[in-house]
């Protein structure tokens, strides 16, 4: 792998590691991001939390480094209702409105990062 790829793979694990571990830490914060319509906001949360744990832990390990990229880029869009309802709902949440809009490309970068540091086969 090359160092920008190393560099990306390792910002990809503190993103998810961290996160991972906001969802126990914070839970009752992050399900109030659930979107009203997903059920057992509680349950969402923490079972994505040892999703992106285990991702996190994956994508250190080369033979599981792929699956768990494919992993990550998937919870990755699952998680987009919750960007869309917080911007639907921008009086329900303390975080500025640029803010919640800027969350969209940035989760655009993170998706391309994900799939640029941990689904290539082969260095060039």
């Amino acid at each position: 792998m090359r160092k920008g790829q190393i560099a990306g793979l390792a910002f990809v694990f503190i993103w998810f590691f961290v996160g991972g571990i906001m969802h126990f830490v914070a839970t009752d914060t992050e399900a109030r991001i659930v979107p009203p319509y997903i059920p057992w906001p509680v349950a969402a949360v923490l079972v994505s939390g040892v999703f992106e744990l285990l991702g996190a832990a994956g994508i250190l390990i080369g033979r599981t480094r792929r699956a768990a990229g494919v992993g990550l880029f998937l919870l990755t869009l699952a998680v987009t209702p919750a960007h869309i309802y917080m911007l639907q709902r921008p009086e329900l949440f303390p975080v500025p409105l640029w803010a919640l809009w800027l969350r969209l490309p940035i989760q655009a970068a993170l998706l391309w990062l994900i799939a640029w540091s941990t689904w290539r086969l082969r260095p060039q």
